[in-house]
C-alpha cells in the first residue's frame, strides 16, 4: 500500500467534506457571493470542485457512471448530494491510491475526444484543483466576515491521526 499517497487523498476528502459542511450553514444570499479572482459564487465553486473530482475518478477508470453524477451543467444539487458525492469520489481516490503503481497512461473522453493522459496527471490535478478551489471559497468567506473552517494538513492530522 502506498501509505503516503493514501494520506494525501484522505486529507483531500476530509478537507472537501469539512468545507461542504461549513457552507451548508450559509443562506442562499451568501452562497451566491463571489469575489474577484475566484471561480465564482460559493455554490458554483462547490459544484465545480465536486464535479471535477468525479471527472478525475472517471478518467482513472470508474465506468459506473456515478463519477459524473454531479455536473456544472445542472442546477445546484443540494448539500446532501454534494456531501455524498464528495465522500464517494474521495473514497474512490483513497482506494485507488492503495494499489497505485507506476504511471500508466489512461484513456478518457475529454471534450468529445479521447485523450491519452498519465495517471499522475489525474492524481496531481485532483489534489491541486481541490486545494485551489477550497482556498477560493475560504477567501470569499473571509471577505464576508465569516471564519472559514480550518482545512490544512495540521488540523487534519490532529483530528484524524493519533498525533499530539
Amino acid at each position: 500500500m502506498n501509505e503516503l499517497l493514501v494520506a494525501l487523498f484522505d486529507h483531500n476528502r476530509w478537507a472537501n467534506l469539512r468545507l461542504i459542511d461549513a457552507c451548508a450553514e450559509l443562506d442562499a444570499a451568501r452562497l451566491s457571493e463571489s469575489v474577484v479572482g475566484t471561480y465564482g459564487a460559493i455554490a458554483d465553486t462547490l459544484v465545480h470542485l465536486v464535479a471535477a473530482e468525479g471527472r478525475y475518478v472517471a478518467g482513472l477508470g470508474d465506468r459506473s457512471g456515478r463519477a459524473r453524477a454531479i455536473s456544472e451543467a445542472n442546477p445546484f444539487p443540494g448539500f446532501d448530494a454534494l456531501q455524498e458525492h464528495a465522500a464517494w469520489s474521495g473514497g474512490w481516490l483513497i482506494d485507488f491510491a492503495t494499489t497505485a503503481e507506476g504511471d500508466p497512461i489512461r484513456e478518457d473522453d475529454w471534450s468529445g475526444e479521447i485523450e491519452r493522459l498519465p495517471t499522475s496527471l489525474f492524481l496531481t490535478q485532483a489534489i491541486n484543483h481541490a486545494t485551489e478551489h477550497r482556498a477560493q471559497i475560504a477567501t470569499i468567506l473571509t471577505q464576508l466576515g465569516i471564519e472559514p473552517p480550518e482545512m490544512d494538513g495540521w488540523r487534519w492530522a490532529f483530528e484524524t491521526r493519533d498525533i499530539g
